[in-house]
């Protein structure tokens, strides 16, 4: 299956949510996965933390690289 999004980043919350303001502040729209706030949104308990992945789309994925970088 092709994707139009490439991984950009996986690991843990707060790492994550700094790239994600850093990546927002230059214009990037990232899509987020973590299956622990999922879960929890959900209504399911989750006592394991899960890692964070950070997608963005392939025509702003050269753009998030050098922010990321520069961060």
């Amino acid at each position: 299956m092709d994707s139009n999004y490439t991984r950009i980043y996986v690991g843990n919350h707060i790492e994550a949510q700094s790239i994600i303001s850093k990546l927002k502040d230059n214009g990037i729209i990232p899509v987020v996965k973590d299956e622990a706030e999922s879960a929890r949104l959900a209504g399911f308990a989750s006592a394991l933390l899960s890692e964070t992945q950070i997608y963005v789309h392939n025509d702003e994925l050269d753009k998030a690289t050098t922010v990321i970088k520069n961060a």
